[in-house]
């Protein structure tokens, strides 16, 4: 029996071999990027099914059993990225134990959907999230920060959210379009 994500792709034309595919293309673009392989000025274009063939891939490696269906929406400067998280689950991975009553408030896998701004230029970045959203509610103030401090922050150290930072790589600045990310390298 296929799963709903399942039956949505193989409707939608995308296949394993198509996410394989895509994957391989992201993974060989940002490899070059990475390796500076690429003279000044060029400009890289990750589509939107590279870019969401990745994230899958990723999720897949460091959280299968806390974090499914990872999406990607691009708009201009603009992210939306939607999973589903047992943030429970990804919380045992880490190092702080929640309490009882915190883990009975957010176990179970819950939709999630994070709308963010992404600005960028002259090799310095920030990232503004604009709205998340857990089952539906909105998340804003000392909740998200504690969500941000517990659950991204320690497998991501280097996440910076609302504040400047540097982009490696040579990279100058990143196009966010609809369809998109063109990364144009200094």
């Amino acid at each position: 029996m296929l799963t709903a994500s399942a039956s949505l792709l193989l409707a939608s034309g995308w296949t394993a071999g198509d996410q394989r595919s895509d994957y391989l293309s992201a993974r060989r673009k940002l490899d070059l990027i990475e390796a500076g392989r690429l003279p000044a000025r060029s400009r890289v274009h990750l589509g939107e099914r590279e870019l969401n063939a990745y994230v899958r891939a990723k999720a897949e490696s460091v959280a299968p059993d806390s974090l499914r269906n990872p999406l990607l929406k691009l708009g201009h400067n603009r992210a939306t990225g939607t999973a589903l998280i047992d943030f429970a689950k990804l919380q045992k991975r880490g190092d702080r134990p929640l309490d009882r009553l915190m883990t009975k408030l957010i176990e179970g896998e819950r939709p999630v959907r994070i709308d963010a701004m992404i600005r960028s230029s002259g090799g310095i970045a920030v990232v503004e999230l604009e709205r998340v959203e857990i089952s539906g509610l909105a998340i804003r103030g000392a909740a998200l920060d504690f969500l941000v401090d517990s659950f991204l922050i320690p497998r991501y150290p280097q996440a910076t959210i609302g504040e400047p930072f540097a982009l490696k790589h040579r990279i100058d600045r990143l196009l966010v379009e609809p369809g998109g990310v063109n990364v144009i390298l200094r």
